[in-house]
């Protein structure tokens, strides 16, 4: 079997041997493996862990393991020839193996009977909380539909995931398509040097010598935006990003009859299950109750952050007018005008702090908070990856090996857009030898130049402890059972707690020492430039805070009253920005069809989740905040009641055991500078 090494389950995934002719061979074999199993357990009768949930376990596993491993090579090394085409053509199988798996009536009577036996009240809470969950699966998946309907049902899961898939690789098509290169770098005035000279590089590697290369990944394109003070050239970028994967571009990158064919699918298939429309199907495995209470919860947000976010805008609005001369403010002014006003504010500016972030610093700094709060260590290793750019690492307690990472900070071509974690594999117990877990986290920074280290912004270093957290959620846990532990069976609005929790610990002042360099002194970042940075920490953030309630709001009406056979979705976004925003872009923005994260991810109804978290995660910090900082008793607690437990009970529950009480929004709102209206 190790001859495909897909198929070799021994240790750590065999990144350089894999190649696109081996998914079809590997899947044979692996559905052929789990069907067998299958059938097995349901010829067998059994009415127990062991005999039911434990060896369907182990076949679903490793198609989840191969299977993930062929999804993220997809995600970050997309233009690999022959890759796409295997895997889009392995979609519809997979997804219609674990649709047949959920609907198996026969193997849903072997669950309910595991539940049923009265020896099973003496299981694990771990081992509950997976039968539990298991039950609601199989009725999520139709089981107990008419077959006719589970038919339906069959072909609206495998059709949904062909669309979500297509719609990322549009977007990423649509992203890496877009070049333009400039002549005379007088065109690029206000862009700092270091940026310049990454431009030019990526001109020089395209053969394009002496001339400056621009484009719409998110290193190439933000330092436009900020710096460019070229008003034509930041709207040429910005109205080139904002139509991406539209009717704009080649009809082949259109996403918009994608948009149009999702939302009547998912609302079918959320009518077969019984639900009134696909918001309410999303919430139901979530800690939110009904899309009533996620509106209301958002649009109470709204209310309490507008009136900064109008303050906001009408500063940004009489700066630019009285000190850049713009008369209007235009969507591609707004980030080049925050700049100018916080330099003119705060006396800093993005470009002077990145320059005490070198990544060798960084990390070594992120390492040592999670040392710290957790008494871990983070010790790079050797090990196959997919790339040269990217590192391995594992994690030990006490000598102990807890889980390894793979780490893929920087952007490229072919690369999805954006930053994420996701696992390799999950931490389970199996004939007395712990599986460790491991995780991928990928980034799209800058990259570095020539001899020198990659520089990151404080926004990138933010980014890189958020998927950490998260990457830890999926590490440190203690759960032995694959189907509760790390960051599985962890409701989605509540699978942010830990990875926006980590971002607190990137504005501590003894965080913020050990970890800057300055790029020529060496030194660490001065406390004058600290409490600069500290001091705008909140700089319109009310503007950011609405921009949020935009697209949540945006998604959760979309799929919960929307008539998905007519709507217009722009118009519906125009009604949500009447009612929160207070930046409106330009008629030819189309930010839905790039909005993966609801069209092509795992968010759909479920974009709120990361406000609902960030109620969560603020309240968690504050405990931290009540101790002083990093503080390793509190992490130790922190360890025990959240990351430890993984799924394996309510996250509710989780939280309520951390800090002794339910979550109050009011450090959210202290965080965000809006804490005078906390009782409003």
């Amino acid at each position: 079997m190790t001859t495909n090494p897909l198929l070799d389950f021994s240790d750590l995934p065999r990144f350089a041997a894999i190649k696109p002719e081996h998914i079809t061979p590997a899947l044979d074999v692996l559905l052929a493996n789990a069907r067998a199993a299958i059938d097995k357990v349901i010829a067998a009768g059994g009415d127990d862990w062991d005999s039911v949930a434990e060896p369907l376990s182990d076949a679903t596993e490793q198609i989840s393991r191969a299977w993930g491993v062929v999804g993220h090579l997809n995600g970050v090394m997309g233009n690999t020839e022959g890759l796409r085409d295997a895997y889009n053509a392995e979609i519809p199988r997979i997804s219609a193996f674990f649709t047949e798996l959920g609907q198996n009536l026969d193997l849903y009577a072997r669950f309910k009977a595991v539940a049923a036996n009265p020896a099973f009240a003496n299981a694990s809470a771990a081992r509950k909380k997976i039968i539990d969950n298991d039950l609601r699966d199989f009725r999520l998946s139709g089981a107990e539909l008419p077959e006719a309907d589970k038919q339906r049902f069959a072909e609206l899961s495998s059709r949904l995931a062909e669309l979500s898939n297509q719609f990322s690789q549009h977007v990423m098509d649509a992203t890496d398509s877009f070049a333009l290169y400039i002549d005379d770098v007088a065109e690029l005035a206000g862009i700092p040097e270091d940026t310049l000279a990454m431009y030019a590089a990526l001109a020089e590697a395209d053969g394009q010598s002496g001339k400056y290369k621009l484009g719409l990944q998110f290193p190439l394109l933000f330092p436009v935006l900020q710096y460019a003070d070229n008003r034509a050239l930041r709207e040429k970028l910005y109205e080139a990003n904002a139509k991406r994967a539209s009717e704009f571009g080649p009809a082949e990158q259109d996403n918009g009859p994608l948009i149009r064919e999702k939302l009547k699918l998912a609302a079918e298939e959320a009518q077969l299950l019984g639900f009134a429309n696909y918001a309410e199907l999303s919430l139901y495995t979530k800690m939110a109750e009904s899309p009533q209470q996620v509106i209301d919860f958002l649009r109470d947000l709204a209310r309490r952050a507008k009136p900064y976010a109008e303050q906001d805008r009408a500063e940004l609005e009489a700066f630019a007018r009285d000190e850049l001369g713009l008369d209007t403010l235009q969507a591609w002014d707004i980030t080049y005008a925050a700049e100018k006003l916080r330099v003119a504010r705060y006396a800093f500016s993005e470009h002077e702090v990145k320059q005490y972030f070198p990544e060798p610093k960084v990390l070594a700094g992120l390492f040592s908070v999670v040392h710290k709060l957790y008494g871990i260590s983070v010790e790079q290793k050797d090990a196959e990856t997919w790339h040269e750019d990217v590192r391995y690492y594992q994690i030990f307690k006490d000598g102990a090996l807890l889980g390894g990472f793979y780490l893929d900070l920087y952007a490229r071509d072919g690369k999805r857009p954006g930053a994420w974690m996701d696992d390799v594999r999950g931490r389970r117990l199996k004939n007395g030898q712990v599986q460790t877990p491991v995780a991928y986290l990928v980034c799209n920074f800058t990259r570095p130049l020539a001899d020198k280290p990659a520089y990151f912004s404080h926004d990138e270093v933010t980014t890189l402890f958020h998927e950490f957290g998260h990457g830890l959620h999926h590490l440190l846990t203690r759960v032995d059972e694959l189907g509760v532990s790390g960051i599985s069976g962890v409701e989605w609005d509540a699978v942010e707690l830990p990875s926006q929790f980590m971002e607190n610990f990137c504005w501590e002042w003894d965080v913020l020492q050990g970890m800057t360099a300055h790029s020529e002194s060496g030194e660490p970042l001065p406390r004058v430039l600290y409490d600069k940075m500290l001091a705008a920490k909140n700089f319109q953030s009310g503007m950011q805070t609405v921009r949020q309630l935009e697209f949540s709001l945006f998604d959760m009406l979309l799929y919960t009253d929307a008539k998905p056979e007519s709507v217009d979705w722009l118009a519906l976004l125009e009604t949500v920005r009447d009612e929160v925003a207070v930046n409106r872009p330009p008629a030819y923005n189309r930010f839905p069809n790039s909005f993966s994260h609801i069209f092509g991810g795992g968010y759909a109804a479920g974009y709120y989740s990361y406000k609902w978290a960030e109620v969560l995660s603020a309240d968690a910090y504050a405990a931290f905040e009540e101790a002083g900082g990093a503080n390793p008793e509190v992490g130790r607690q922190f360890w025990d009641e959240i990351l430890a437990v993984g799924g394996s009970r309510p996250a509710l529950e989780s939280f309520r055991a951390f800090r002794g009480r339910d979550p109050q929004i009011d450090a959210l709102l202290r965080h965000s500078g809006m804490s005078e209206v906390a009782g409003s």
